[in-house]
């Protein structure tokens, strides 16, 4: 090799000019080693971004387009563990992530609308859920990505309804799923040519408890599961895995994953992080027995395939269901002793720290920036008040009322200290722009305390009117009551979102809401009435709770879609008090 490599640069070297050291042979072979790397290098981690991004890409459409459908049948899933378990299931099919539905759960179950047993078995059919994802997506794919392009594309530009629009972000973020994957696979397929490879491979071969913290760290990494997974089997296809590393890389990828909810919720309400903990300490202890097993007895899990992408992929399949159907009977065991390890703390009376900062007076735009984060504790504060409400209803408790009047109190108290500091920056001199942010503002925080006291005064004077006169809804009128209040709640949080981040398509999609919440509330009324017609007596009884009930909740959903309104003259989205046709379902 060296003579042939030296020879032909002897021959052409110009008259006079000094011959090439020998040395130029390897340290061309060595530039060209680290090209190679890098380009390999930069192939995978682009292979693998796109996918990251893609499966994000799936589950916003799904969240945009039926968050409140997945919120009704998470919350109508309570009536049986294993009812919870496949409503899960089809949640994480449908988001892609069963971390997206960890989050649900929490949010519910910190807010008292699950119970822990429940809100467990919903998570395990989650886990099982992403599992099946996986395996439909590791389907090699022809002419369905086209189509899926194609298809997905026409309805995201050319649809006026929102919900098409949303649909055709799905279909498009399928299909790149399925391009990252043959990405991944033509990226893999030279690995086998590298030595450095080869011993990279070997060492996790002979390590699999190195291979599977690996596999935790890249799905807490990435923050998906389904990614993790995706990228562990298409590797091992392609022969850049052994399989028995892939199998522990995939058990570390179901322990990242529970990782990943768990740490979202550090700081959510006890009742919530007890769930989170109840399917780590399921999923994650699971995994490492598992792992254990591959360790002492490889040859365990042949029959789970002949091909090493195959065995691996049913690996974490019959895992999650494996898993799903042993601890389902015994939620409500587990729930228990996770309690008694972590109980509920004492709850905090502490002063109320407060973000306006007096001295950032003299800067205008910092100074706004602290009003915007205590107005932001208001709508955190009313968002409490509108769940615990809620609960009145179903049954009186003396403590419920008093926490939602001291929220009711609190922000009111906060109004007032946004409308003085507003009023001390005013003072100075200011540019339009901050002049007219300190009266958006000064609206929005308006709005807030008007929210406030329909929630604080008008459902509590309801609820209690229902537990002094003993009246009850009828079932179907309790359930669209449940239903309505669902679709506020969510347009709350969606809300505080614009608040912090001032996204024009989420304020599109705020503003959007106020109509539909408009229609929805008359079509409930209509139905309301057809009840009294009929004659059905808990109509009767609690018919004028019921219809004030609603009406409620539509002014509540109103005073919080007031926020888009800033965010979208701005952008030129609003004509007059209206959405421009174009961007009513963007």
């Amino acid at each position: 090799m060296t003579p042939r490599l030296s020879s032909p640069s002897r021959a052409f070297a110009p008259i006079g000019s000094s011959p090439q050291p020998e040395a130029a042979g390897p340290a061309l072979t060595t530039t060209r080693g680290t090209n190679a790397l890098i380009t390999f290098l930069i192939h995978i981690a682009g292979a693998a971004a796109l996918l990251i991004w893609s499966v994000r890409l799936v589950r916003t459409g799904v969240e945009r387009a039926f968050s409140v459908q997945l919120r009704l049948w998470l919350r109508r899933s309570s009536q049986s563990r294993i009812l919870a378990a496949a409503t899960g299931m089809v949640a994480a099919m449908m988001l892609q992530s069963s971390t997206a539905v960890a989050m649900l759960v929490s949010n519910f179950a910190a807010k008292g609308a699950l119970t822990g047993a429940v809100g467990l078995a919903i998570l395990l059919g989650a886990d099982l859920g992403s599992a099946i994802v996986a395996q439909l997506l590791l389907v090699k794919q022809t002419l369905l990505i086209p189509a899926l392009l194609l298809v997905g594309t026409v309805l995201f530009l050319k649809s006026s309804q929102r919900r098409l629009r949303q649909t055709g972000r799905i279909l498009i973020g399928l299909a790149l799923i399925f391009v990252s994957l043959d990405m991944l696979r033509a990226a893999t397929a030279p690995i086998m040519d590298s030595p450095g490879a080869l011993s990279i491979l070997t060492y996790l071969q002979g390590d699999l408890l190195s291979a599977f913290v690996i596999g935790a760290l890249f799905a807490w990494m990435v923050h998906s599961s389904v990614a993790a997974v995706l990228v562990f089997v298409t590797a091992v296809s392609q022969g850049a895995l052994p399989v028995e590393a892939a199998m522990a890389m995939v058990l570390g990828a179901n322990l990242g994953g529970a990782m990943i909810a768990f740490i979202l919720t550090l700081a959510a309400p006890m009742p919530a992080r007890q769930i989170v903990m109840s399917n780590l300490v399921l999923r994650g202890g699971g995994a490492v027995l598992v792992l254990a097993a591959l360790i002492l007895t490889p040859t365990t899990f042949d029959w789970l395939g002949q091909s090493g992408g195959g065995r691996v992929a049913n690996l974490h399949l019959a895992f999650n269901a494996v898993l799903c159907i042993l601890a389902l009977p015994f939620t409500q065991s587990l729930h228990r002793l996770v309690s008694r390890m972590m109980p509920h703390s004492s709850p905090d009376d502490q002063v109320r720290a407060t973000a306006l900062d007096d001295a950032a007076l003299t800067h205008p735009s910092r100074a706004l920036g602290c009003a915007v984060r205590e107005s932001l504790q208001m709508g955190v504060r009313i968002e409490d008040m509108l769940t615990a409400v809620n609960s009145l209803y179903m049954s009186w408790d003396n403590t419920t009322r008093a926490t939602i009047h001291a929220h009711e109190q609190a922000v009111r108290d906060i109004q007032t200290d946004v409308k003085l500091y507003l009023a001390k920056l005013n003072r100075q001199e200011l540019d339009d722009e901050i002049i007219k942010g300190a009266m958006d503002l000064s609206l929005l925080t308006t709005n807030l305390a008007a929210a406030a006291d329909l929630v604080g005064r008008r459902m509590v004077q309801l609820a209690s009117k229902m537990e002094h006169e003993q009246l009850s809804f009828s079932a179907e009128g309790q359930r669209d009551i449940a239903d309505f209040y669902d679709r506020v709640l969510a347009n709350v949080q969606l809300a505080l979102n614009v608040m912090m981040t001032r996204n024009p398509d989420e304020a599109r999609e705020l503003v959007a809401e106020k109509d539909n919440i408009r229609r929805i509330e008359q079509e409930l009324q209509l139905k309301h009435l057809g009840r009294l017609n009929h004659g059905q007596i808990g109509s009767i009884e609690a018919s004028n709770i019921h219809q004030e009930t609603l009406r409620v909740l539509k002014q509540v959903n109103t005073c919080f879609a007031m926020t888009g309104y800033p965010i979208l003259e701005e952008t030129g989205d609003l004509l007059e008090s209206r959405l421009t046709d174009t961007q009513v379902s963007r």
